[in-house]
């Protein structure tokens, strides 16, 4: 029997206010513990942390192991992309701040949304999505490079792109997961899939180029990975997992969007991150183009409520 998903209420804003800090502090923390850890070793310690969080939950309350058989392959191809993903944004965080690359991080509902478009018959795009779209892509381009278009930083740009292509890589999950068995697989199993996946590549990764040293345990690079490990990957996604199984999903979208702007805020207060006016009319207009694709259900429920209380006070 399904159970009845709740609207907004004063809880769920409080639950996503304190995921979404979490979710825009990752960045940061990658970034405050580089000279301890190279960014592509931390990614991958931190899969680990989650992937043995994430595993032994599933043991001890036997989940998903009828799953395996129907849902190893795509789970191996969600897992490549998670550690594509990750690849990108450690990679990314040499060349940009991480204010930058917590925006173009977040422009994977986009790409999700015009893979499930090619994909899927019943997410075929609206017209407001499509404005969203174009919207979101001229705020890129506007962000692209944090600065005017005559004074372009060859390195902000390529980790910028690299931000980009993060976001790229997370909306392509989405839609392996949407388009596969694991849509129905328990979603731990499909966390579980990526986490070790990822951890494997980008470990080998980080061996086979040398940036698995230096691998100093300091306080930053200690709690960098607990935060990143534990509380990102293990404890903040089996929060997402349990609203979702009691909010409706919209609603939950559009308070995500708080992330970029806990990303951007604390680039610029714990990294002294500086900041453009180009960029910063660009990300506004990131979120605002994100919010029309991924909030398209939420602001059709909200007018057809308006619709339906003027019908009544008419008739009234």
């Amino acid at each position: 029997m399904s159970t009845q998903r709740k609207g907004a209420d004063s809880f769920l804003f409080q639950a996503m206010l304190f995921l979404c800090a979490i979710w825009g502090m990752q960045q940061v923390a990658i970034k405050l513990a580089a000279a301890d850890i190279a960014p592509v070793m931390q990614v991958a310690l931190r899969s680990g942390i989650a992937a043995v969080l994430v595993g032994g939950l599933m043991c001890w309350r036997r989940i998903g192991s009828g799953w395996l058989a129907p849902t190893w392959r795509a789970g191996l191809l969600a897992g490549v992309l998670f550690a594509l993903e990750f690849f990108f944004v450690a990679r990314g965080l040499h060349y940009t701040s991480a204010s930058h690359l917590s925006v173009f991080l977040y422009t994977a509902p986009i790409f999700s949304a015009l893979g499930l478009h090619l994909l899927l018959p019943s997410e075929r795009l609206k017209p407001l999505q499509w404005l969203g779209i174009g919207v979101c892509f001229g705020g890129v381009a506007m962000a692209f490079g944090g600065g005017g278009w005559d004074e372009l930083d060859s390195r902000m740009l390529l980790g910028d792109a690299l931000g980009l292509l993060a976001g790229v890589s997370w909306g392509a999950t989405t839609v392996v997961v949407r388009g596969s068995r694991l849509s129905e697989a328990p979603p731990t199993l499909t966390l579980f899939y990526q986490l070790l996946v990822g951890f494997v590549l980008l470990l080998g990764y980080a061996i086979a180029v040398g940036q698995h040293w230096p691998l100093r345990w300091t306080p930053v690079s200690i709690g960098s990975l607990l935060l990143q490990g534990v509380l990102v990957s293990f404890f903040s996604f089996l929060a997402w997992f349990w609203l979702l199984r009691r909010y409706l999903a919209s609603n939950l979208a559009v308070f995500s969007f708080m992330t970029p702007m806990f990303g951007v805020s604390f680039g610029v207060l714990i990294l002294d991150e500086p900041l453009s006016l180009d960029f910063l009319i660009g990300a506004a207009l990131v979120l605002l183009g994100i919010s029309l694709v991924s909030s398209h259900a939420w602001l059709r429920e909200r007018l057809a409520r308006l619709a339906s209380r003027r019908v009544s006070g008419a008739e009234g």
